[in-house]
């Protein structure tokens, strides 16, 4: 008696299993969505990184937008060119052409003043929540390094100068740094428009000249020195219209505080310490 009392609720039990087993059988076979035998192809040819450079969450999302149309290969900045063309040949669309694009500082922090020593953990965005950040210029560089530690393509090292150095040649412009800057200085911009305002300062010339040695002080020289309408100020700081500048360079003359540069000279340019120290070996000669 009593084990008829077990035996079968079990078997009741078992019955509605194989059920529900066969009704969700039959339903995935009716419901399967057929996948796109090209997605798998064109996901091999990609490089796999999950960079999300493209603009997507990952290669297979790009895949994905390759095999329906919306976008060609060269939203990938780091697909090969033997790669590109075959996904192209694949999704039936054009190869394209993108703008390189790398990530840029937009700040000197030179001669900058101090809030206060700090001492905790060693990550930007913890820095800046502590009293506003050890900088007394809110939109300065803190310069621990979180951009770098974050770029998964060791395209951002720390210079002696204490700020972040980008390798143009290594950066594929995913945004990881941009987004990981709690001062939001660093942009994302065309390699081929190389003369950049240097500084991200909100604040009004007669305190950015107390806080900072290298400030946009909104003094509208370069404006009025561009014969082409690619530089204005606005809420205190130049802004270059990348697709009118001619890289005339008239800004970058112009400039009396000498944070319009064109970065392509940066990596000649010696630092304050080096040019310190070969002023004073001069001084001896």
């Amino acid at each position: 008696m009593e084990i008829n009392v077990i035996i079968g609720p079990v078997i009741a039990l078992a019955a509605l299993g194989i059920a529900f087993g066969v009704g969700l059988a039959i339903a995935s076979a009716k419901l399967k969505v057929s996948r796109d035998p090209r997605l798998e192809e064109i996901i091999e040819l990609l490089p796999g990184v999950n960079c999300g450079a493209c603009g997507y969450s990952g290669c297979e999302a790009m895949a994905a937008a390759l095999v329906k149309g919306e976008v060609d290969p060269s939203s990938c900045a780091l697909i090969a060119p033997d790669a590109a063309k075959r996904a192209a040949e694949i999704a039936g669309t054009g190869l394209g052409q993108k703008t390189k694009k790398a990530a840029v500082v937009l700040c000197r922090a030179e001669g900058v003043a101090d809030n206060f020593d700090y001492f905790g953990i060693g990550d930007c965005a913890a820095a800046a929540l502590s009293q506003g950040g050890p900088t007394a210029c809110r939109y300065a560089c803190i310069g621990l390094g979180t951009c770098a530690s974050v770029c998964p393509f060791d395209a951002i090292t720390m210079g002696d100068d204490g700020l972040p150095k980008v390798d143009i040649d290594k950066c594929v412009a995913c945004g990881k740094c941009v987004a990981a800057c709690p001062r939001g200085i660093i942009i994302l911009a065309p390699t081929n428009r190389y003369i950049h305002v240097l500084c991200s300062s909100r604040d009004k010339g007669a305190l950015v000249r107390k806080l900072c040695k290298a400030g946009c002080i909104a003094c509208k020289l370069c404006e009025k020195a561009c014969k082409f309408d690619a530089i204005k100020v606005e809420d205190n700081i130049a802004k270059i219209d990348y697709e009118k500048c001619t890289l005339c360079g008239a800004c970058v003359e112009a400039c009396p505080r000498g944070i319009i540069r064109d970065i392509r000279e940066e990596e000649t340019r010696p630092t304050a310490a080096a040019a310190a120290a070969a002023e004073q070996v001069n001084s001896k000669e």
